[in-house]
């Protein structure tokens, strides 16, 4: 008996041993807790970060699960993020290429109606074929009237950035990306298209290079002014005028050397109408995503609204697309316009998260991998050096905000979708974005 009990001593003993041993290992760190660690060192601790709103949003599309959410249900001023709703409803509504117009040809004319084609004229691109189209086989051209009720301006863009090369108005019928290009040969002063020559007025010498150029608010009245910087070159809207006679149609007359007839008259639907396609869908959303170019985002989502519905209307193609392509988002969004310049716009990072993970289900991922900017490129550019391939992700920057939304690819292989917002910090832009990489840059190394 008593060796039974020695024996039983012993055994807890071991045991007990065993226990302690265990119990001073330390524990694998799961998953949730990794992230809030990240998210306090990176962010919820940072000084920059305490007085901005923070949102956070980390999903697995494999098991279709949340790794990890931070606010991720409050809505935030997205900025240029909103480009991922416009990029989303463009690769799944306007096919493999941009039709520059529509048209009817007999033997002696060629009737148009445009639909909001930005690449027409754009220097952007080195081949131009509807206008070669237009040169080639038009002895004469009449232009109907487009199915476009938008206005020249989005729905809370900031009014003094009327002259800024980042907002363009919007039209029916975009021509050299509606602006006028500035540039300097010697002493001269270039402009394209030449039309806008005799708009230019020159108060001051410009033989030192010293000047900028200007222009009025409400007309195409541009001023060289005298400047402590050199001239380099710039690009300004000019303003497009809604009346096409006005503007659009001479600036085309001009650039195709002919007379232009125009009716201004909505042409029913006629089945005989054909299509002409200009760039590649993919180039132009490449370059819109790639420099945040809201211009091409504007006339993007026009374009996807003649598409859906025959109608250019930003509001109706909003609309219309949260209640078919992207219905049931984990929250209703507010969203009125393409590209983000407004403030207007209220989307959350689960918002963000639900697009880009239903873009990953119906889109090649060869296609998400060339129109999203990765690493050091385009507007991560200095950003997620050595990173290349594996984030591809937009950026969205307003006075006071920032956010990035895209795609993560980790050391380990696994494929992550991920969305974080920034409003209302004080600090700088390039601090709060430094955050989001060393956060960002951690779960590629470690998850």
């Amino acid at each position: 008996m008593k060796k039974l009990f020695s024996c039983f001593v012993l055994l807890s003993f071991f045991v007990s041993c065993k226990v302690a041993k265990t119990s001073m290992q330390p524990a694998k760190q799961n998953k949730v807790d990794f992230y809030q660690e990240k998210a306090e060192e990176f962010f919820l601790q940072h000084p920059a970060f305490q007085p901005a709103h923070l949102g956070v949003s980390v999903f697995d599309p494999a098991s279709g699960k949340y790794l990890f959410n931070h606010q991720a249900d409050k809505y935030f001023i997205p900025a240029s993020n909103t480009k991922i709703f416009t990029s989303y409803a463009a690769m799944k509504n306007l096919g493999d290429s941009l039709i520059a117009f529509q048209y009817l040809k007999d033997e002696d004319n060629i009737t148009l109606r445009f639909t909001g084609d930005p690449s027409f004229l754009h220097p952007d691109f080195d081949e131009h074929p509807a206008f070669d189209f237009l040169q080639k086989n038009a002895p004469q051209i009449t232009i109907v009237a487009p199915k476009y009720t938008a206005e020249a301006f989005g729905n809370g863009w900031a009014w003094n950035d009327f002259d800024a090369d980042y907002s363009p108005e919007r039209s029916p019928m975009p021509i050299y990306g509606n602006l006028v290009y500035f540039g300097k040969k010697g002493n001269r002063i270039t402009v394209t298209p030449k039309a806008f020559k005799d708009s230019l007025v020159i108060f001051s010498s410009t033989e030192d290079g010293k000047f900028s150029i200007a222009r009025s608010k409400s007309e195409n009245s541009f001023t060289v002014v005298k400047s402590n910087r050199n001239f380099n070159g710039t690009a300004i809207p000019f303003v497009v005028k809604q009346d096409m006679e006005q503007l659009m149609i001479p600036l085309l007359e001009d650039t195709l050397n002919r007379i232009l007839s125009y009716a201004n008259e909505v042409v029913l639907d006629n089945p005989k109408w054909q299509n002409f396609y200009s760039q590649s869908t993919d180039s132009l959303l490449k370059l819109m995503m790639h420099r945040s170019d809201n211009f091409y985002a504007e006339q993007v989502l026009l374009m996807v609204g003649n598409q859906k519905m025959g109608i250019m209307n930003d509001a109706q193609a909003i609309d219309t697309l949260l209640k078919s392509d992207m219905k049931g988002m984990p929250h209703a969004p507010r969203w009125v316009d393409g590209s983000g310049l407004s403030r207007y716009n209220l989307m959350t990072p689960k918002d963000f998260v639900w697009v880009l993970n239903k873009m990953k289900q119906e889109q090649n991922w060869n296609r998400i991998k060339t129109i999203f900017p990765t690493g050091n490129t385009g507007t991560l550019g200095g950003l997620y050096k050595g990173y290349e391939g594996k984030i591809f992700a937009k950026t969205g920057t307003l006075s006071s905000h920032v956010a990035l939304s895209g795609f993560l690819i980790t050391n380990q292989g696994k494929e992550l979708i991920f969305s974080v917002m920034v409003n209302a910090h004080q600090s700088s832009a390039t601090v709060i974005r430094k955050q989001i990489e060393q956060f960002l840059s951690s779960i590629i190394n470690e998850q």
